[in-house]
């Protein structure tokens, strides 16, 4: 029952009436919604279209102990907004104290934080390009990135400007919404979409170009999300606009990257929501390639995810911590020097479990390789 297939008749059953809520649910709780189910599938089952429906649909009708409910409330009104969450992980550090007497999932909370926030990067409004300009570009800018690895969005503005793309990162933007869609909170993610639609000047820019893997593909679905909605058209639009930052820059061609000082193997780790959601897995390759003194190799098992999952090692914090430390150990089994991948929630996670098996490794995302940074 914890298989796709069994949960889609699970699913069924339940839009039927021949199960209940209470006996469907924790199977399709410990969906990770990583949908390496959907690369996999021979028939091509989309089965993501169904599950973010039948989330938004239980969520307005189940029931919660206490703690799941206050981590849960924690999650939706901490982690898409970056004042929030700065504000809480500053506190969190102390309230490890009491670690040894919270709930599995706070505890989970606090094992995810830094031990010291960066400071912020502000960045432009318009960042103009350097050269002859070749494109112009909106930037989503991003939440829980803004506040534990700046320097991504930094690096990522970087990259477009000295590749003649010029960036705007529209001040009144906010979260995307893609991690309260994928646990439900459907009409929260809605609430933000909307707020997107109204910053962003699609007429004015090629693309709106993201780089975590978890806003694309959330962004990607708006079509699902706003069904029968008045902003209906508005969403889907939005959504053709919406492109990887890798995909973009693989598409554009860019100018041979800085060298690395020295030469580094870097393991590259395949986010599920950019490869299994996005289909995205060539062009970060071939950006990383054209970088001098890098080697690439492969993670053993890569198709995995590595139990971030948006909020899902929060939520799941016994089954996500299996497969972080599965994922960690994978990746020290190449002997890589480092990490590099495209996506914030994968590199917190594994960072995370690299640290528990004491052979931490330095974690990148592919712009800052691509900016010639190792920081």
């Amino acid at each position: 029952m914890d298989s796709p297939r069994g949960r889609i008749l699970l699913m069924k059953g339940a839009l039927e009436g021949e199960l209940s809520h209470e006996e469907v649910l924790p199977h399709v709780d410990r969906c990770l919604g990583c949908l390496a189910c959907v690369t996999a599938c021979p028939s091509g089952v989309e089965y993501g279209e169904l599950l973010t429906p039948f989330r938004e649909m239980t969520e307005k009708r189940r029931s919660r102990s206490t703690m799941e409910e206050l981590s849960r409330t924690l999650t939706n009104q901490t982690l898409p907004y970056p004042g929030r969450f700065r504000a809480a992980a500053v506190l969190g550090r102390y309230a490890k104290v009491f670690k040894p007497f919270l709930p599995a999932a706070l505890r989970t909370m606090l094992d995810l934080l830094p031990e010291r926030l960066p400071p912020r990067v502000a960045l432009p409004v318009l960042a103009p390009a350097k050269g002859e300009r070749r494109a112009r570009v909106a930037f989503l800018s991003g939440c829980v990135q803004q506040v534990l690895s700046p320097q991504i969005n930094r690096a990522t503005v970087e990259v477009l400007t000295n590749n003649g793309v010029e960036v705007v990162t529209p001040p009144r933007q906010g979260c995307c919404g893609a991690l309260s869609m994928h646990t439900g909170a459907a009409d929260q993610a809605r609430r933000l979409a909307r707020r997107n639609f109204d910053a962003f000047d699609l007429d004015e820019v090629d693309a709106v170009v993201t780089n975590a893997a978890g806003c694309g593909s959330g962004m990607h679905e708006y079509a699902l999300l706003f069904a029968g909605e008045p902003e209906e058209q508005a969403a889907r639009e939005f959504a053709e606009k919406v492109q990887d930052v890798t995909v973009f820059l693989d598409a554009l061609g860019i100018e041979p990257p800085p060298a690395l000082p020295a030469p580094m193997t870097v393991a590259y780790h395949d986010a599920c929501h950019l490869a299994h959601a996005q289909g995205v897995t060539d062009a970060p390759r071939r950006l990383l390639a054209a970088v001098p003194n890098l080697s690439l190799v492969p993670i053993p098992e890569g198709e995995i995810c590595c139990g971030s999952a948006g909020s899902y090692n929060i939520e799941q914090p016994e089954i996500a911590a299996q497969l972080g430390q599965r994922k960690a150990e994978a990746i020290l089994g190449t002997g890589a020097q480092a990490v590099v991948t495209g996506n914030i929630g994968c590199m917190t996670q594994i960072d995370s479990h690299l640290q528990r098996l004491g052979k931490p490794l330095p974690i990148f995302h592919t712009v800052e390789l691509l900016n010639g940074r190792e920081e």
